[in-house]
């Protein structure tokens, strides 16, 4: 009969020297080095895009600057000096990138003022649209996902995802027309009741409660537009993540245990189909300043995508290189808070 075997003592904790500092780490603290280091190199390659793009192409700026109007060989050669064009390539790279990183991003061709007071003048409508587009989306897009997912194969789950996918391929400035079609011009005997075009009305009052809601009306079929086409993005990741998570075995205990369904779905399964969600609410959050060019263009809303359909037809190419490292900032920098919020809410990701 063998003997039972004696576990050896523990080896004893070094001793911490007299005066020794004990050196702490910051949790995630490479994880966020290594994203913020990720974020300036595509930065720093956006605005070598930017700078190609913008300042190698065949046309003359210069030219179409002074398009239709008498201009002699000297003048043009006096313009090109003051535009800077003069200047070999590298130069004329160094100082737009010392510009640009200084908060100045040129000065406009077509609106004669500089491209930042420009866009910002534009930031405001931009964001009214697209943030009012973008949770209205997100709300139905979620809610929708989650009841369509939970009931699969229903009635109700085949006739959400089939509006969705159907209204999630139509293109946006072919849906954008059809309702300004049937809402503000009117078919048949129904009479159109919403406007047109623009943000408001010049000849009503632009303060007070009555401009408040005159900017509600405008806003209604933009708005309507990108919602129609965004929300069964956030229809269908949701819906595949609840049926995900229906099969899960702690769905079962929790059923086990006498849980009501919706309080299993909401407090069990919920929380962790929302994590697939997360990235693509930041990624959009990042589209969401550039995402309204056609349907700004379509309504004549006065925001940054109407200011790039404007340049565009100039061609204004300080404009449209100002605009261009702007929407791709925000891209970038939600594409770093994406980052940092999904390792906060999922363990898998802190656990690397």
């Amino acid at each position: 009969m063998s003997s039972p075997a004696v576990a050896e003592p523990a080896a004893p904790a070094p001793a911490v020297e007299p005066g020794a500092r004990r050196t702490f780490r910051m949790p995630g603290l490479g994880y966020l080095v290594n994203k913020l280091v990720a974020a300036v190199v595509s930065f720093a390659v956006t605005l070598v895009i930017g700078f190609v793009l913008f300042n190698l192409m065949p046309s003359d700026p210069v030219r179409t600057m002074t398009r239709g109007r008498p201009v002699s060989e000297a003048q043009l050669a006096q313009l090109r000096v003051q535009l800077g064009l003069d200047q070999p390539i590298w130069r004329r790279f160094l100082t737009y990138v010392n510009d640009t990183l200084h908060g100045n991003l040129g000065y406009s061709w077509e609106f004669k003022q500089s491209v930042g007071s420009l866009v910002l003048d534009r930031l405001g409508p931009t964001l009214l649209l697209m943030g009012t587009a973008f949770a209205v989306s997100v709300l139905l897009g979620l809610w929708l996902g989650m009841r369509s997912g939970w009931r699969a194969g229903s009635l109700f789950d085949k006739i959400t995802s089939a509006t969705a996918l159907t209204l999630w391929s139509v293109p946006t400035f072919w849906l954008g027309m059809i309702l300004l079609i049937l809402f503000s011009v009117g078919v048949g005997p129904i009479h159109g009741f919403l406007p047109t075009a623009g943000m408001s009305d010049p000849t009503l009052p632009q303060t007070g409660l009555r401009h408040y809601e005159d900017v509600a009306r405008h806003l209604v079929l933009p708005a309507l537009t990108m919602v129609l086409v965004v929300y069964a993005q956030y229809l269908t990741i949701m819906r595949s993540s609840i049926i995900e998570e229906k099969g899960s075995p702690y769905l079962l205990t929790a059923r086990a245990k006498g849980l009501r369904d919706d309080v299993v779905r909401r407090r069990h399964a919920l929380p962790n189909a929302l994590l697939p969600s997360v990235t693509m609410i930041f990624m959009h959050l990042g589209g969401l300043i550039g995402g309204a060019v056609t349907v700004e263009a379509i309504f004549s809303w006065p925001g940054l995508g109407d200011l790039t359909y404007q340049a565009l037809t100039v061609p204004d190419l300080p404009v449209l290189q100002g605009t261009f490292v702007v929407f791709s900032a925000s891209v970038i920098i939600m594409n770093l808070l994406a980052d940092l919020v999904y390792r906060l809410l999922d363990p898998r990701v802190r656990a690397q």
